[in-house]
């Protein structure tokens, strides 16, 4: 019997990074073409943008929030930061202009949450609708296009955001993608900030049970709206770098990232619930995401499909997650 628990536990405590580790073992297998280096340095570039979104839901969900408008943040910030762009401002005003509001905007949720006592899904939900309301506002609903061309000043680095690479001293024939350094570096100061740090305290405190942080001291309005400009800023960052990739700007860019983003935390073991979890799990979350867009892409399975099979994968960790 303490054997089957102590089994039982393991699986609990890693069973996001067991399901990841059979996924890329049976894709592997399947199609050869998913295990070339080349494919899987994709698959890390196009998992950094729904990563960064799902680490700043993760904090939001640890303080038992949930954060709908990480989509049309991601979109806002983009067309802000191309509206800059063709302004005439230099690369640097434009990508801080954009963090910023991102960060303005994730705390205008916070608010309406702590302050307005609106639910999170109510209050993020108005937050969606306005912020890509904007965007098609400040766009006429039109693609702007050929940014890095326009910059005045600091093109390298707006290009070097989305596009750009890192050749290890130790492997020059590899190019590690900037996209996946971004990732990677986001990764470390949010596993420090949560496991490491006081306020990682007060976030699992806040979502625990807020009742008790206020009464130890701990200010749970302060600490969520924190975490909603945590989230915000994270999906301006992503908003930033897919620009930079594709070089043109949409109000309809980050349409459903949310649920990609929703999903990826689930399947780390993230509870729903708030006060539990690890962001190693939402890693293993993203990449279990885009492994499967990247494998099924690869088998040629058509964009339907794909989105009933994520929603099964979804639902079996929810339910996981709920018999834990």
């Amino acid at each position: 019997m303490k054997k089957e628990k102590n089994i039982g536990a393991i699986v609990g405590e890693y069973g996001a990074f067991i399901a990841l580790l059979i996924l890329f073992v049976l894709l592997s297998v399947i199609s050869p073409e998913f295990r070339q280096p080349s494919n899987l340095l994709n698959l890390l570039r196009q998992a950094s943008f729904n990563g960064l979104i799902a680490f700043g839901m993760t904090c939001v969900i640890l303080a038992d929030g949930i954060d709908l408008s990480v989509g049309s943040v991601f979109a806002l910030s983009a067309v802000i930061c191309a509206e800059l762009i063709m302004m005439g401002m230099p690369a640097i005003v434009c990508i801080c202009g954009a963090l910023i509001a991102g960060t303005l905007m994730g705390v205008l949720s916070g608010l309406l949450v702590t302050k307005g006592r609106l639910q999170p899904f109510i209050a993020t939900l108005v937050t969606m609708t306005a912020y890509r309301g904007l965007a098609k506002i400040l766009t006429d609903a039109k693609p702007i296009s050929r940014l890095a061309e326009s910059l005045t000043s600091g093109s390298f680095l707006f290009k070097a955001l989305g596009k750009g690479n890192l050749v290890p001293i130790f492997a020059q024939n590899i190019k590690f993608p900037i996209p996946a350094v971004i990732l990677l570096l986001s990764f470390a100061i949010f596993y420090f900030m949560l496991n490491k740090t006081t306020y990682g305290r007060k976030v699992y405190a806040t979502g625990s049970n807020a009742k008790c942080a206020n009464l130890v001291g701990v200010n749970t309005q302060k600490i969520k709206i924190s975490t909603y400009a945590i989230s915000g800023f994270m999906s301006a960052l992503a908003g930033l770098m897919m620009i930079s990739r594709v070089n043109s700007a949409q109000p309809t860019l980050g349409t459903s990232y949310e649920l990609d983003a929703i999903a990826a935390v689930a399947l780390g073991g993230t509870s729903m619930s708030g006060g539990r979890g690890k962001i190693s799990g939402t890693v293993a979350g993203v990449l279990i995401i885009a492994a499967l867009n990247n494998g099924l892409n690869i088998l040629g399975v058509q964009s339907y499909y794909q989105d009933v099979i994520k929603a099964i994968v979804i639902l079996v960790a929810v339910l996981s997650d709920r018999k834990r």
